[in-house]
């Protein structure tokens, strides 16, 4: 008898899931983080955040122009950290990485940042950008059964995209990245979501973990379709 409950209580559960489809998710992640119509008007985002690594707390500021260009620029230590990316490639500033001065990414590092120039998150308009989403199941995350959706940007970089079933938030990414040169796994969790002005959701905390080096980035203010001068995407001395 209990082996029958077990068993049936698996097949419920197998059916549940097979019922989900990746499409279902995400539309439903869609929805909760401010809908469709309210998306399709994102322009620019523009975000004001703390930074905290190795023990130090630095200004930090991100530059979204939806589908075209991203920069992020913060302070520490002295130091001015940059990084952007456009539709066709991007260029960093990495001082703590030996160089002062403006550097082509490499295919790697860009096929890695590649998706940063979509305003809220890489699922939303991702057929549009030539993405392709896969569900892959659920899996826990930090106490949650969160369906695990795997997505491929349109240059074939993979990116696993946890969902909160209850909230149908994106809690949690998995990718891997590159650090001085080593592959490593990139673990970023998403949470604090608040209400924008403009009336979407967006985390106000992240925590990205890269095995040896870990940093986290608390917003303190998001304007969206405010005016960004497209010339601070362009890589100095070109």
């Amino acid at each position: 008898m209990k082996a029958c409950i077990i068993g049936l209580i698996a097949l419920i559960s197998t059916t549940t899931l097979k019922a989900q489809t990746a499409e279902d998710i995400i539309a439903k992640h869609i929805v909760a983080i401010g809908g469709k119509d309210k998306l399709s008007q994102l322009k620019t985002v523009y975000m004001e955040n703390t930074m905290e690594a190795m023990g130090n707390q630095s200004p930090n500021k991100v530059f979204i122009i939806n589908g075209k260009s991203y920069r992020s620029e913060s302070d520490m230590m002295g130091q001015t950290m940059v990084q952007v990316v456009n539709d066709k490639s991007g260029w960093a500033i990495m001082p703590f990485g030996g160089s002062s001065d403006p550097t082509a990414m490499t295919d790697d590092d860009y096929k890695a940042s590649a998706d940063a120039i979509y305003a809220g998150d890489a699922l939303i308009n991702y057929p549009a950008n030539g993405g392709k989403i896969e569900l892959s199941g659920q899996e826990k995350v930090n106490g949650v059964n969160a369906y695990k959706i795997k997505y491929t940007s349109k240059l074939g970089y993979e990116t696993t995209y946890y969902i909160d079933p209850s909230s149908n938030y994106i809690i949690q990414s998995v990718r891997q990245g590159n650090a001085m040169g080593q592959t490593v796994t990139v673990t970023t969790t998403y949470s604090d979501y608040q209400k924008t002005d403009f009336g979407v959701f967006m985390p106000y905390a992240t925590n990205t973990d890269m095995g040896q080096f870990a940093f986290k980035l608390n917003t303190k203010k998001i304007e969206i379709n405010k005016d960004i001068d497209a010339k601070i995407f362009d890589m100095p001395g070109k």
